[in-house]
């Protein structure tokens, strides 16, 4: 007798797991309204005035370093926009509904993360170290589990002025016109 009760219980619980499965990320409209887009990286500064293995290696957390996610729709246009900052390890961490207002959907393929600002009072020079001044797209998920994806991010550094890479563009043309 114990053993039916117990594949009544199994049938039971396995029945209400597949329910609740195809319940999650709907309201009560049937509307999808689940899924979430997290995306993680760090910030951190460099030190050019290091030997090159301490300036790769030893770069140093950067805390109240502003970094931002922008998604576009096809047209071009701000789906969404959010800055997140870093903590006392220079980590950050953004989780966004995927489904937006009106049960519009963010593609990641039209994401971007990119450094925004730095607090700090002498490492506050963008640099483009793994896209961090461009921005990166979103295209390889660390991991998906049920309907949270994850993006890892490559680490994003600040430098300070002396190590700014001078802007040779500007003297490339002569001032004025010597004709």
């Amino acid at each position: 007798m114990s053993g039916m009760v117990a594949k009544v219980v199994l049938i039971a619980t396995a029945f209400f797991m597949v329910c609740t499965n195809f319940a999650v990320g709907y309201d009560s409209y049937g509307e999808n309204t689940g899924g979430v887009i997290k995306v993680s990286g760090k910030v951190l500064c460099q030190d050019c005035s290091k030997g090159y293995t301490e300036w790769v290696n030893d770069a140093n957390p950067l805390k109240g370093a502003k970094v931002s996610l922008t998604c576009m729709d096809k047209r071009s246009r701000v789906m969404y926009y959010r800055s997140d900052e870093t903590d006392e390890e220079g980590q950050f961490e953004m989780s966004v509904d995927k489904y937006t207002y009106k049960n519009k959907e963010l593609k990641t393929e039209f994401c971007w993360v990119r450094l925004v600002s730095s607090p700090h009072p002498t490492c506050n020079i963008f640099t483009d170290f793994n896209g961090g001044k461009s921005g990166v797209k979103l295209m390889q998920p660390s991991s998906i589990y049920r309907d949270i994806v994850t993006y890892t991010m490559q680490p994003f550094y600040f430098t300070s002025p002396m190590c700014e890479k001078p802007d040779d563009e500007a003297d490339d043309e002569p001032e004025g016109n010597n004709y």
